[in-house]
């Protein structure tokens, strides 16, 4: 028997710091509630308030790990809104907006930029339209989406008249709650839930909570009494056990906490910020017998300091890693060197966005990759490691502190903003299968004689800490001999760059298979990828099962030391390779060449700081299988 499955993308959208993520949230807590797959991208510009924000959240009754380019259901508050996003509403789809604003023109609205202002104009023109939200909104409607036009002032007047106060005419920052009321009333959705949502979300503020859970309840019911019905509704999935709502950025931060990293110094960047304010909101510093405290953070006053600090604290034996994105982790290289030389444990996780320079600092891109391969000057072992969703990178969160420990080596965490903003539904997070090795550290020294830089058979030396009795050690950042002693001596300096980098190989002999590359699949067709892209991919694979046809699919995880060997023999009955990431050069597949002799057959990029979607990869994909693809496939989706 064939069963309807639920599939629907909604928007919101509205000024900067008017409410836009908050609302967001409650549309999707409320819809994980109800047992539905969620996932939700935020989109903001670096702008503190006025500028254009927007946030896509995707409901299922199946597994979802990305977005798709047409909304069914956009709510909008604002004009500029309608003016991006309108045209983005599928045939059949809704848009509930603000009657208030039907006469508003391109012109008046300021923050519409010159290129997309011509852009839309140009639309309209040929649709002999005129320049306003009515123009666009009949546009539309032709192409058969159904509005629903209501007067946000006008609900807010009512319930100031029913609740008997009058300062609710004016309080145009509960439009938000407004947006998603309307909508949870018109796609069927139970008052309870959202009510439950706004309490939660409103917790520490009961009298918010209160006004927000009555103009709330007015909205919906408004709704429900003159919305008409279209195909779209949520009446409620099916509820999987122990199933959370988590933001990238907490998955990565609480990952820390359990992996017992102890010690995060930062300094504020874009998308970094975000998991350092979560893990300081979550400080337990008190220690008891049952209770070891948690993450001590500290705001430094630049990613020098940043750097410099986790590397003190990693020398007390203390598990330490900071954050950062592009500009900040470029500040960061020398010390990096330092950390390389001196062979401290330290993580860094990088989430990466769109340069160079400031360059889209609120937005998506993969463009540091072969930076953090490279970056620092002259030659040291790290390891760069690749999350590619939030529930992965709860779990490499420990993996990475435990190579750091186990190699000695500094470790690249590799993420980005479309991972570090974006909400999932997914399983909750299970510490049990969190291990922690610390490797060589040592508690206590017997010998009288300790060589910090030992030479071992595998290269890696004990390592004692900082106030250790009988572990005297000295650090510096020029070449030295096994106690730490500065040398320029040939003979040494051959011994310590060989100690060192011996290690590279050791690395791949010891991580297991499984956690350096992840196959799903290798045909004829075959995908290489890393990071976020995981997800639309894998959408746009199964998107092609459904016609019979098959690509493979392999995750690169570990991309520094370059597991050569692996990739090869996996991909030995692969004739057509597709390179897939968020960048303009294909940096994975000049890395994919470099190590392997083999070139990339055809790229999928993008780098217009938007994040990729099922759709767009399964576009083009099939124009590869229809051999009607050029060998740069540039895909441009988003507002």
């Amino acid at each position: 028997m064939f069963v309807e499955t639920v599939d629907l993308s909604w928007l919101i959208g509205g000024p900067q710091g008017s409410g836009v993520e908050s609302g967001a949230n409650i549309f999707s807590r409320v819809c994980a509630a109800m047992g539905y797959q969620v996932f939700g991208k935020r989109e903001f510009y670096s702008n503190i308030k006025g500028e254009h924000s927007y946030f896509v959240v995707r409901v299922s009754d199946k597994t979802i790990r990305s977005n798709v380019n047409d909304v069914s259901v956009m709510v909008s508050y604002d004009a500029e809104t309608i003016f991006r996003h309108a045209d983005e509403v599928t045939k059949g789809g809704a848009i509930i907006y603000d009657s208030d604003l039907s006469k508003t023109k391109t012109d008046e609205v300021p923050s519409l930029d010159n290129y997309f202002k011509s852009r839309l104009e140009k639309l309209l023109e040929s649709k002999n339209k005129e320049f306003s939200i009515s123009g666009v909104l009949e546009y539309v409607k032709e192409k058969g989406v159904k509005l629903y036009p209501v007067s946000f002032r006008g609900i807010l007047s009512s319930v100031a008249e029913e609740t008997n106060n009058p300062k609710l005419k004016g309080m145009i920052r509960m439009f938000n709650v407004l947006g998603v009321s309307l909508s949870l009333g018109f796609l069927g959705m139970p008052p309870e839930s959202l009510l439950n949502s706004i309490e939660s979300i409103f917790s520490k503020k009961p009298k918010i909570a209160e006004i927000n859970k009555q103009a709330a309840t007015y909205a919906y019911n408004y709704a429900t009494a003159k919305f008409e019905k279209t195909k779209f509704s949520l009446n409620g999935g099916k509820k999987e056990p122990h199933t959370i709502l988590v933001q990238g950025h907490q998955g990565t931060a609480i990952g820390k906490m359990v992996s017992g990293c102890r010690f995060q110094p930062y300094y504020p960047i874009t998308p970094a910020s975000d998991e350092c304010v979560y893990l300081e909101s979550n400080e337990i510093l008190e220690i008891k017998e049952d209770r070891p405290g948690s993450t001590v953070v500290i705001q430094t006053e630049d990613e020098i300091s940043a750097l410099g600090m986790t590397i003190g604290g990693a020398l007390t034996g203390t598990r330490s890693s900071t954050c950062t994105s592009g500009p900040g982790f470029s500040l960061m290289a020398e010390t990096l060197g330092w950390a390389g030389i001196n062979e401290v444990p330290i993580v860094i996780t990088l989430y990466q966005r769109s340069g160079p320079s400031t360059g889209l600092p609120t937005r998506h891109g993969q463009d540091d990759l072969l930076f953090a391969i490279n970056a620092g000057h002259g030659e040291f072992p790290r390891i760069v490691y690749a999350s590619g969703d939030i529930e992965e990178s709860f779990y490499d969160t420990a993996n990475c502190f435990n190579y750091s420990d186990v190699y000695q080596v500094p470790v690249i965490h590799m993420l980005d903003k479309f991972i570090a903003s974006s909400v999932i539904t997914c399983k909750r997070f299970d510490p049990e299968k969190v291990t922690i090795d610390r490797g060589k550290l040592l508690d206590r020294i017997e010998t009288e004689d300790y060589k910090r830089f030992e030479q071992t058979e595998d290269g890696i030396s004990p390592r004692s800490k900082l106030g250790l009795e009988k572990g005297i050690f000295w650090n510096t950042g020029d070449e030295r001999d096994e106690y730490g002693h500065i040398s320029e001596d040939p003979v040494c300096r051959v011994q310590m760059m060989d100690k060192r980098l011996s290690r590279l190989e050791y690395i791949l002999k010891n991580i297991p298979q499984e956690d350096q590359v992840v196959s799903y699949g290798v045909y004829e067709h075959c995908i290489i990828s890393w990071g976020s892209t995981k997800g639309p991919i894998l959408d746009a694979i199964e998107m092609l099962k459904k016609e019979n046809l098959n690509v493979g699919f392999l995750q690169l995880k570990l991309l520094h030391p370059f597991p050569s060997e692996l990739v090869k023999s996996l991909l030995k009955d692969a004739k057509t390779i597709i390179d897939v990431e968020a960048n303009h050069t294909g940096q994975l597949g000049s890395l994919f060449k470099q190590n392997t002799g083999k070139d990339v057959d055809y790229y999928i990029l993008k780098y217009t700081g938007r994040a990729m979607t099922s759709t767009e990869i399964y576009d083009s994909l099939k124009k590869i299988l229809e051999n009607k693809a050029d060998k740069r496939e540039v895909l441009t989706h988003g507002a």
